[in-house]
């Protein structure tokens, strides 16, 4: 046999699932069984007597079953009564009341029976009542008139209704009073107050009481109540009496708790078992009492008590014997106590333990029928079958009755029948119906086959085997096709035939067959089982802190099957998302745009698979300034202080760390706040200083991490009175502008330090170390005085006091000042000059005597300038440099002087004032130093083996040259270097050419001067021979050449390599370690204009091309024309201009019209026989429609164009050949340039020859290049 276990106990979730599956071992329908009562009316059926009745009773069985109903105890016969109808292939009734019949005629109590060939089952007794909501009985209402202070309830005795009515209490406008601590409604409907106040007069206290299944509500008439307040009372007990009468109404006096419901100190309550348990206590009394609950020997229970109406009342749910015992409620105020115990009983209606169950047997079986319940009192148990009792119903000799119990044994098919348990006592009754069918049949499995169950891993497996048979089949598991019978603890088999898996895991997917035999037969069917991968929130959201109107987002990044497909759904406080724009949901993220104050809360994401579920939660802070404080007071006030009180904002979720108190003086600066002080974010009182004669507001700012808050609404103004000044002004000083005054100054007094009215200032003063008397002098609220007629820089002793209306401030403290300085009157003497190097020298002099100085001695200056170079014989202008020394120094160091110089220097003394007169002029030289590097390398005419190179002389040679040293290399393929060569070359020369050199060889130059104190910095350049005399290897950049103007200079160059080349410039100051300024050159041009340079500045150059593994040229240097005032005149206004270009004009027009005659007569002119002798293809003869004309020249011009020119044969510029050409830019060019960028030399006027590439003719310039000479 196969293991069976029970359910576990720590299985409760798979007790649903097995309950539910029990109906599985029910009859199929298909097969003969006895009635069984599938739906019934309530027991206590309430009706709406405006509507039909129905009262239900269906059935199954087989044969299908026929109904009958007997009304209070006797056969109901509805075929006579013409307003009851039965539905068809059912027993339910429906009674026609709203064609005719009345409701109140059909109460009573109805059973229902359902009958075959094998049994009888029937209903429950239900009791057939129609709803009543009857109207208030008509009553006088006297109006209630109270004393203040005293309890009061205000009666609702609703109708007598069925079901019982709800009240509740409104005024005429449908509103629903207010209840609280002190006023609120009983379980009965009344209204109590435990003490009355002047506001509860009102006339339009209405009691409504609502009927819910008629849907309808009544109303009382209004009560209405006058509450007397003493003040009110006693005016009208004077008004009444006479003067010799005692009158007055007492005060209204506190009054300790008395109970208004319940009455006594003890009343008892009975409570079914498994109803809501509701006890109240309702006191009077002034103070309003408090009501406090709890339980006599024991603890109220947890999770069932709630507190309702203030505490007056106790609700406990779901009530059972345990709760049986003495409830105290205690009503308390400030003068006592008052208390009252309910002793609760809870009895029970009958409930089950076993209910009787159906019963299949096989014929010959035995089985049993228990019908078991419990109840208080305990109920009693009877038994009927097929409807009537047991012992008067037919004999079965298979059966016997046991009390609770019922034994059948050896059954036969006539025993099949249908049993009813009935267990009743006072509260109620228990209906059970149960049936013994006795059948023989094969086994059958009524699970579908091939059923797939889809369970996640590590959770449990139930695989359904739904069976019936008679007698009851056993039931085997395997696995797979042919595989053994399953049996071991990591299965369970459960008596419904289930297959659970309690931890399924991979290996458990396959197909799972079931096997179900009896004596009769057998059968099986195999279902599948398939294990997916649990469902995990790999990227929970976490924790946020955000600002107000920040944006937020939370994360929430899932792994699933990925055979399942997952929902994500967000919540926000276990609710739906607020329906708002401002919350994105994305894939794997909730954002959270503009995030407000109600944002706050728990977002949960939560992921759904048709299998599992997942959630994760995360809380959001939103956080903020605080808001401001309010309600600032004033309080203690004094003189000198008072105490200032406020309450604090809300803190938006970020405490407040400390609070900010600033004041206005509204006599002395209105509108205009200033610091006072600052308490920790626990404090919200301090005590503040005052200062007299201020009118104070003050306002308070709260701060936290996010920052500060508005400020608060002001305090009311207070006002301090006046007195004389605290202080006097502070930083006061004695200075003088002139030699012979003193200038006394000192910082005014702020309008709340003045203390009063009046403010002014006493100035004293008087000459130091002289036996002098003090001069005074009051003036104005000023903040200066001036002391005329002083000695030139003599000290005083200066002070300054304050005072108002009210008197003087405390006696000020003395400083000392000085009278007004004069230029110092003699020069340093003793100057000498120590020089350390080429660009060092020490300075020495003699200090001036103090009293000469005239004024504070600041220091000394010293005035050098160069007079000129040694190794040249130039002048150049004198820029003198000046070294400040502060103090009383007696040397200096002169730094950044130029080697092998003549230079000046003097020394003067420095004062407040100004300068002295200058020592004599000392002069002093600087020995020679290193040079600079040469001013440039070229290397040209490069040949097989052999190299040029020129170079010039340094720019700052400082000495005498005594050679150039020549270094340089080979560098391979790889740029490697090899052996260095060294070559010294006199100071004289300036090329040198270099034989013996490998032929297409990469060589690198280090080329530096020397003077006799050592070499100077290198300047390198790299060169290649050629590899046969036709054509260079590499490509190189050569000859360039500048041509500079104020502010833009013409740059053109020589270029040897492949065509198409891509050529840029860079250029940068000279001297400069700023990176290379790189300018592109427009198409394969071999010149540039650079443009918005600084005049008088000389600045490195050298051009590159690109894609060429980096080829660049050697650098060159030039310096831009100083800038001068603008000599340009506008020739296009001069009359010269203008008379020659109408001159030129005028020719043009006659040569037009000479050639228009010309060629109409066929004849040919020296420029048509010149093209068609050489047939150039460059000179394009000029086409007669488009208005031009060939080259035209006297006889003198009549020579053919120089080779490789770029001039077009019409002598134009054309536009595109001249973006760059310095024609655009007016004097301060020392050469002229053709318009393709190269260098010609300067333009004198005159025809001048030149030689040609390749031929000795010359070319003349066009008319047209001659206007541009001009230009």
């Amino acid at each position: 046999m196969m293991k069976k276990k029970s359910i576990p106990a720590s299985k409760p979730f798979l007790i649903l699932f097995l309950c539910q599956i029990i109906s599985a071992l029910d009859v199929p329908l298909d097969l003969s069984q006895p009635p069984t009562i599938t739906h019934q009316s309530p027991k206590d059926y309430i009706v709406d007597p405006r509507e039909n009745i129905v009262i239900q009773c269906e059935a199954k069985g087989k044969p299908p079953p026929s109904f009958s109903w007997t009304r209070n105890g006797t056969h109901f016969d509805i075929d006579k009564d013409a307003q009851v109808t039965m539905k068809p292939n059912s027993g339910t009734l429906v009674v026609n009341i709203m064609n005719g019949g009345k409701a109140e005629a059909y109460e009573g109590v109805y059973q229902c029976t359902a009958r075959n060939e094998r049994g009888a089952a029937i209903s429950n007794n239900i009791v057939i009542r129609p709803s009543r909501s009857p109207l208030w009985t008509k009553e006088k209402l006297e109006p209630h008139q109270v004393r203040e202070g005293d309890s009061l309830v205000l009666h609702c005795r609703p109708p007598v209704g069925l079901p019982p009515p709800i009240i509740f209490w409104m005024d005429n406008a449908f509103q629903r009073l207010p209840q609280s601590e002190r006023v609120s409604q009983g379980l009965n409907g009344d209204l109590y107050f435990s003490n009355v106040q002047p506001e509860d007069t009102r006339e339009d206290y209405i009691c409504y009481a609502r009927f819910n299944h008629t849907q309808t509500i009544q109303q009382k008439q209004p009560i209405s109540v006058k509450v007397f307040s003493m003040d009110s009372l006693n005016d009208t007990i004077a008004a009444n009496l006479s003067d010799t009468d005692i009158y007055g109404a007492k005060p209204v006096t506190e009054r300790q708790p008395v109970l208004l419901t319940p009455t006594g100190s003890t009343s008892t309550k009975v409570e079914l078992r498994g109803n809501v348990l509701l006890l109240e206590c309702i006191a009077a009394g002034l103070p309003t009492p408090v009501i406090r609950w709890i339980k006599e020997g024991g603890e109220l229970p947890a999770n069932r008590t709630f507190f309702e109406n203030f505490k007056k009342t106790l609700k406990i749910i779901d009530v059972s014997e345990a709760d049986s015992g003495n409830y105290k409620c205690i009503a308390r105020n400030t003068l006592g106590s008052v208390h009252h115990v309910i002793s609760v009983t809870v009895k029970a209606a009958p409930y089950w333990i076993t209910a009787p169950r159906n019963l299949v047997l096989s014929p010959g079986e035995d089985g049993t029928l228990i019908c078991r319940a419990n109840g208080n009192p305990k109920p009693s148990i009877s038994w009927l079958a097929n409807g009537v009792p047991i012992a008067i119903a037919p004999e079965d000799p298979s059966r016997k009755v046991d009390g609770d119990t019922i034994i059948f044994s050896h059954v036969q098919e006539r025993s099949s029948a249908v049993y009813q348990c009935n267990a009743s006592n006072e509260y109620g009754y228990l209906l059970a119906n149960a049936f013994v069918n006795v059948l023989a049949e094969p086994p059958r499995i009524l699970t579908p086959a091939n059923k797939l169950y889809q369970v996640i891993a590590d959770s449990p497996a139930l695989l359904d085997c739904a069976y019936f048979g008679s007698p009851k089949p056993e039931i085997e598991w395997f696995k797979g096709v042919k595989g053994s019978i399953l049996r071991g603890n990591e299965y369970v088999f459960h008596d419904n035939g289930t297959l659970e898996i309690p931890v399924a895991q991979k290996d458990s997917t396959g197909t799972y067959t079931c096997v179900a035999r009896n004596e009769l037969g057998k059968i099986q069917n195999e279902v599948r089982l398939e294990i997916k991968d649990p469902t995990m929130i790999i990227k929970q959201p976490e924790y946020k802190v955000v600002q107000r109107y920040g944006q937020v987002s939370f994360e929430c990044i899932i792994k699933h099957d990925s055979t399942l497909l997952p929902t994500v759904i967000w919540l926000k406080d276990n609710d739906e998302l607020p329906d708002d724009e401002r919350f994105l949901v994305g894939k794997d993220n909730l954002t959270i745009m503009n995030v407000t104050d109600k944002d706050d809360g728990t977002y949960t994401c939560i992921v759904n698979t048709t299998l599992d579920s997942v959630s994760a939660s995360a809380v959001l802070t939103v956080v903020a300034r605080p808001n401001p404080p309010f309600d600032l007071e004033l309080t203690g006030q004094l003189e000198r202080s008072i105490e200032l009180s406020w309450i604090p904002g809300d803190e938006n979720n970020s405490p407040i760390t400390h609070f900010v108190i600033e004041y206005e003086d509204g006599l002395h600066e209105p509108g205009v706040w200033h610091y006072q002080t600052e308490v920790p974010g626990t404090q919200t009182t301090v005590q503040l200083k005052l200062s007299p004669y201020v009118n104070y507001s003050f306002r308070v700012v709260a701060v936290n991490k996010i920052g500060r808050s508005q400020p608060s609404e002001p305090s009311e103004q207070y006002l301090t009175k006046s007195a004389s000044p605290d202080e006097n002004p502070a930083n006061v000083q004695g200075i003088g502008s002139e030699p012979d005054n003193l200038v006394i100054t000192w910082e005014s007094l702020k309008g709340f330090q003045s203390n009063g009215p009046g403010l002014q200032y006493k100035v004293s003063w008087r000459q130091k170390d002289v036996d002098d008397e003090w001069t005074s002098v009051i003036v104005a609220n000023v903040s200066k005085y001036i002391v005329s007629g002083t000695p030139t820089f003599v000290p005083y002793e200066i002070k300054v006091q304050a005072l108002n209306d009210l008197g003087y401030a405390p006696e000020p403290s003395e400083v000392i000042g000085h009278s007004g300085e004069d230029l110092p009157m003699v020069a340093p003497g003793n100057v000498q000059v120590h020089v350390i190097n080429s660009t060092l020298a020490k300075v020495h002099w003699d200090p001036v005597p103090l009293k000469t100085v005239r004024g504070h001695l600041q220091g000394y200056k010293v005035y050098y300038w160069k007079v000129q170079s040694l190794s040249r014989r130039s002048r150049r202008h004198v820029e003198k440099n000046i070294l400040t020394f502060r103090g009383n120094k007696t040397f200096g160091m002169l730094p950044g002087l130029e080697p092998y110089s003549s230079y000046k220097l003097n020394v003067r003394v420095v004062n407040g004032k100004g300068e002295g007169p200058a020592s004599p002029d000392k002069l002093f030289k600087t020995p020679e130093g290193v040079p600079s590097s040469p001013s440039y390398l070229k290397i040209t005419n490069p040949t097989l083996d052999s190299l040029t190179l020129e170079w010039g002389s340094p720019t700052h040679p400082n000495g005498v040259l005594t050679s150039y040293i020549l270094k340089f290399q080979p560098i391979n393929n790889t740029h490697e270097l090899g052996p260095l060569v060294e070559i010294r070359i006199p100071a004289n020369e300036s090329s040198l050419i270099l034989k013996n050199l490998n032929y297409s060889t990469r060589y690198k130059f280090y080329f530096n001067a020397q003077t006799s104190v050592g070499s100077g910095s290198q300047i390198t350049e790299e060169a290649v021979t050629i590899m046969d005399e036709v054509q260079p290897l590499y490509p190189r950049i050569r000859n360039v050449t500048t041509a500079a103007a104020e502010t833009y200079a013409n740059i053109s160059w020589e270029y040897e390599g492949p065509d198409h080349a891509n050529f840029y410039v860079e250029y940068g100051v000279a001297g400069s370690k700023e990176d290379w300024k790189k300018e592109i050159v427009n198409g394969s041009r071999s010149f540039f204009v650079l443009k918005g340079l600084t005049p008088g500045t000389a600045y490195k150059v050298r051009v590159g091309a690109e894609g060429l593994s980096g080829f660049r040229s050697s650098e060159d240097v030039f310096e831009t024309g100083p800038a001068m005032a603008s000599r340009q005149v506008d020739i296009a206004t001069q009359g010269w201009f203008i008379g020659l270009m109408c001159a030129v004009a005028l020719l043009i027009l006659i040569l037009l019209i000479v050639c228009f005659i010309r060629r109409n007569k066929g004849g040919k002119y020296p420029v048509k026989e010149k093209e068609d002798a050489h047939a150039d293809p460059e000179i394009q003869p000029m086409k007669e429609d488009d208005g031009t004309f060939g080259e035209y020249s006297d006889a003198e011009d009549h020579k053919p164009l120089k080779k490789g020119s770029r001039t077009p044969s019409d002598r134009t510029v054309k536009k595109e050949d001249s973006d760059d050409s310095l024609v655009d830019y007016g004097e301060g060019v020392n050469g002229q340039f053709n318009e393709d960028g190269s260098f010609i030399g300067q333009y004198s006027g005159k025809k001048e020859k030149e030689p040609a590439e390749g031929n000795e003719s010359s070319e003349a310039p066009s008319p047209v290049n001659a206007m541009n000479s001009f230009v």
